[in-house]
């Protein structure tokens, strides 16, 4: 169909040549429930910003093998560990917590470019700038593609709907309760959701700088009453009224381009930062391939799987390659093996009927996959993003 042509290379062009997430999107303390990480696991997530990673591996997993096909997202998890190895806990709080650093044209050359690969310095050497507080756009949670919808937000906050005074507010309430005074008070759904913004939410373009494909759209349009535009109405309604704000840092780097020393992810938090230092950051590796290629290359066992929600991009563009790759995770998984999903979709019924080889025999991946249903439905209401339809825990018993 040429409408879904056209937002497969829209999408193709926004992520095959930038920097698409400067932030994970998926809350790791409902990861860390589902996972149950050991130091006897070895992971492999889907990189995308890195802080998932790194909080795993905070976890005590043994190993986090971070794979991604977008090399830029490998890059800055990368110079997150070159920050980490190399800075003092305050300017690497300035560099990642606050999103600038004055002085980032001189910490960079001596310090943070020596240990980082190549791959990483070319595009470093290139994109500094994202972290010098630049007037236009001060922070680097501002810049990427989702950050840079995320500044949109914050123009259209500060100058046509003029409710800044009520997101910080808000964002500074202490209870659900004062939480929810505020929303009313301030009407700040009423104010969010104008006509020209339920617009622009129903827009391609708008949903692929998000690094939301139209396969996943079609899911909540199908899906969900109101479709997409309804759902994520309802989503945010949730989150600033019905789930607490005051440790939600996903949405406050969203609406203000920086984190608190109080609201931010486990890599950020000072009692963390000499455990990362003395060794933790050196057991998370980057791997710029596709989840199969790097499973097909992959010597060893894995025992946590973290796909994120990569499978209904490949589900509707890709099946052949989606069940090449559960495949790959069948022959790659240790026998304690656990997968962890998310999808847009209010339910997710493309995986179980996947045929695999097990031993010489076809075999159905809902044969294999022993879900933790009842975790799952505790575990997705209190999701802290909470942007996904649906979240799957699994252990693979091949």
């Amino acid at each position: 169909m040429p409408l879904e042509r056209i937002s497969r290379t829209c999408f193709k062009l926004i992520h095959g040549r930038n920097l698409v997430y400067n932030q994970c999107w998926e809350d790791p303390r409902l990861d860390r429930q589902a996972l149950e990480l050991t130091g006897d696991h070895d992971v492999l997530v889907i990189t995308s910003a890195g802080c998932n990673a790194l909080d795993y591996a905070l976890a005590g997993a043994n190993h986090v093998y971070a794979v991604d096909m977008n090399f830029r997202q490998n890059a800055l998890l990368e110079l997150k560990k070159a920050a980490i190895r190399t800075c003092d806990y305050n300017t690497f709080f300035q560099i990642f917590g606050q999103g600038r650093l004055p002085e980032f044209n001189t910490v960079y050359p001596e310090k943070l470019r020596p240990e980082l690969p190549e791959f990483a310095q070319q595009f470093w050497d290139r994109h500094g700038k994202f972290f010098r507080g630049a007037k236009r756009r001060p922070s680097f949670y501002f810049h990427g593609t989702s950050g840079l919808f995320a500044w949109m937000v914050n123009g259209y906050i500060n100058r046509v709907a003029r409710i800044r005074r009520g997101v910080n507010e808000i964002l500074e309430a202490k209870t659900l309760e004062e939480q929810q005074e505020i929303y009313q008070r301030n009407r700040l759904k009423e104010s969010l959701f104008r006509p020209l913004v339920q617009w622009m939410l129903n827009r391609d373009t708008t949903m692929a700088m998000l690094g939301v494909p139209r396969s996943q759209r079609r899911q909540l349009d199908v899906g969900y009453p109101g479709g997409i535009v309804q759902f994520i109405v309802d989503r945010i309604d949730t989150v600033f009224s019905k789930l607490p704000l005051s440790d939600n840092y996903f949405w406050r780097v969203y609406l203000t381009g920086q984190y608190t020393p109080e609201c931010c992810p486990e890599y950020l938090k000072p009692e963390n930062f000499d455990s990362l230092r003395n060794g933790i950051v050196n057991n998370v590796t980057t791997h710029t391939d596709s989840v199969l290629d790097f499973l097909e290359k992959h010597p060893g066992k894995i025992s946590r799987f973290v796909l994120l929600d990569h499978m209904d991009w490949l589900y509707s563009n890709y099946q052949e390659v989606l069940t090449a790759e559960w495949q790959g995770i069948v022959d790659k998984a240790a026998e304690d093996a656990r997968v962890i999903w998310r999808s847009a979709g209010l339910k997710v019924d493309f995986v179980d009927p996947i045929e695999v080889q097990v031993n010489g025999s076809k075999t159905k991946m809902g044969e294999l996959l022993h879900y933790n249903q009842d975790l799952a439905a505790e575990l997705h209401p209190i999701d802290r993003v909470n942007t996904y339809g649906s979240f799957y825990i699994a252990d693979l018993r091949a």
